[in-house]
């Protein structure tokens, strides 16, 4: 079983959320508007929705929301959201991969580094599955961290950090370059609490994930570097990929 469906839960969860920020949150709406051209009324695709920290707002502007992830524990944090709102959500907890929706969606889009859990015949997949929910000319949008334009260029094998006021947050990272891929293993601490986990993350390069999606049936049609839509630049902090279903 894939290591993602044992990741999501608990203190990991906790310090995902902490480290989320409402300036930042905004700006990737602002950017999920414009670049998608979505409004109300819409059906979107959230692609990993976690807590529904897109999903939420984005119902509130009238959109019609269907979220699917893995963790039990955010699915459920969203639909209490959705219902006490009586939002437009409908929020799925199941691995993406397994899931079967039927509605065509007029955009999707995919936030976070779970944009690198799979390998490539499964990116294939994940990807044509993507681009098969989506209406003609519908666009999805894909946020990654971990392309190899961003992340190799300041590779660290291990690094810490503070998560909020009380969590702390260590990882030691092992970059295999025959598979292209970065083993992590993590560990949290908080009030004396400590919890491990084990992370994988395929490295693309960009031209590779360019290349995916065109066999995807999806159209790449612009690269930012930044939430203001600033063009991508070799050692950008992330990369938005801009697409649409091809014709």
């Amino acid at each position: 079983m894939p290591w993602y469906h044992h990741f999501f839960h608990g203190l990991p969860q906790v310090a995902w959320k902490t480290a989320q920020t409402e300036e930042q949150t905004r700006q990737e709406l602002e950017l999920l508007v414009e670049s998608l051209e979505i409004g109300p009324d819409d059906h979107l695709l959230d692609v990993f929705c976690g807590y529904g920290r897109h999903a939420l707002p984005l119902a509130r502007l009238g959109c019609r929301v269907t979220g699917v992830d893995i963790s039990t524990e955010y699915v459920h944090e969203l639909q209490s959201a959705a219902h006490a709102e009586s939002l437009a959500i409908d929020a799925i907890q199941a691995d993406i991969l397994q899931t079967v929706l039927t509605r065509p969606f007029d955009a999707a889009y995919c936030i976070g580094n779970s944009f690198s859990f799979f390998p490539y015949a499964t990116m294939l997949r994940f990807l044509k599955q993507i681009a098969g929910q989506l209406r003609p000319g519908g666009r999805f949008l894909a946020h990654s961290g971990m392309v190899a334009e961003t992340v190799l260029p300041d590779y660290q094998e291990r690094n810490w950090m503070p998560v909020g006021e009380d969590i702390f947050y260590l990882a030691e990272h092992d970059y295999n370059p025959e598979r292209s891929c970065i083993d992590s293993h993590l560990t949290y601490i908080r009030n004396g609490v400590t919890e491990t986990r084990h992370a994988r993350h395929y490295i693309y390069t960009i031209a590779e994930l360019r290349r995916l999606l065109r066999k995807a049936g999806l159209r790449v049609i612009d690269l930012y570097g930044t939430t203001d839509g600033q063009p991508f630049a070799l050692g950008d902090e992330s990369v938005w990929i801009l697409a649409e279903v091809s014709s």
